[in-house]
């Protein structure tokens, strides 16, 4: 093999999923900030579900999916790395027992406090729909009460101990949220309210991505976003790998129709959650969460205000 074809191959290991080391699209794997413009946490935990375990396998899924998912920037416009420095922070928040969830809370808090102090932006991958506990609550000591974009199928607004299910009325209930600014969208099941404009999946439906992504900017404003996106917003055939799934729900293309008209809004903060790979021998599922989190990392690389303190 000529020295040309050696230099070739090289340069396209990047396309080969199946080889190499396992980071977030590939991205350096490391703890250090400086000039970092997003930085990508997995939090395996799942010690807060009701129904089926296994998102705490999550974000190594989704790692591994998103070899395959990052290879093009299709369809936005413009590659993201080319535009910012991301890196992948590794796992935090893991443990087990009786003591994990407050140890995943606490430790997911400092964590999240540390990268949003340095100025980067923070996508963070479950795990169960407990982990916003942390990073919201974060994200609001340094911007203020933030706007909520939930899609999901749930509301999650259960008053009950923490759980999988109660994350946005206790943060509402803490202030770190303003639900009159907040939306949760593609909810089909019934929980009580606590301010949120909820918009079902049949009134999703019935507006369309573009029109539903101005509905969204409407609500919010120029107020700081933290996004959350559990993996059950999507109909079950799209992503069954989920501890509780719910029918009637939005294929991949129409999510991604809304994500990509959100771009500009000052997201400082967003998750992917409620992936469980054991549920999903396909892979369908992890490979759609990494896509979408791909298309977050777009959304957050759109710089907005900066923090309302240091």
């Amino acid at each position: 093999m000529t020295d040309l074809a050696k230099a070739s191959m090289k340069d396209h290991l990047e396309f080969l999923p199946y080889a190499g080391n396992v980071s977030f699209f590939r991205c350096d794997y490391t703890r250090d900030l400086e000039g970092a413009d997003i930085a990508i946490v997995g939090v395996p935990f799942d010690n807060g579900v009701s129904n089926r375990a296994g998102a705490r396998m999550g974000p190594r899924a989704v790692r591994e999916a998103s070899l395959q998912a990052g290879i093009f920037h299709h369809p936005w416009s413009f590659n993201v790395r080319d535009l910012c420095r991301i890196i992948d922070y590794g796992d935090v928040g893991y443990g087990y027992g009786v003591e994990g969830m407050g140890f995943m809370v606490g430790d997911t808090y400092e964590h999240a406090r540390r990268i949003l102090r340095s100025g980067a932006r923070l996508l963070t991958i479950g795990g169960d729909h407990t982990i916003p506990y942390g990073p919201l609550r974060a994200a609001s000591e340094i911007y203020g009460p933030l706007a909520l974009i939930h899609l999901d199928s749930h509301q999650d607004t259960i008053p009950n101990e923490r759980c999988h299910g109660t994350f946005a009325y206790d943060a509402v209930l803490s202030g770190w949220v303003d639900p009159s600014v907040s939306v949760q969208a593609y909810i089909r099941t019934n929980s009580p309210g606590c301010g949120y404009r909820i918009i079902t999946a049949e009134d999703a439906f019935e507006l369309g991505p573009h029109k539903l992504a101005d509905t969204i900017r409407s609500i919010v404003g120029e107020r700081p976003v933290y996004l959350t996106f559990d993996i059950d917003a999507l109909d079950p055939a799209y992503a069954p790998g989920t501890g509780t799934p719910v029918v009637g729900g939005p294929s991949t293309r129409e999510v991604r129709a809304l994500l990509s008209r959100l771009h500009g809004l000052n997201i400082v903060a967003a998750d992917v959650v409620e992936v469980c790979p054991i549920y999903d021998p396909t892979e369908c599922t992890q490979l759609a969460a990494a896509t979408i989190a791909h298309d977050l990392l777009y959304l957050l690389s759109a710089k907005g205000e900066g923090p309302a303190t240091d």
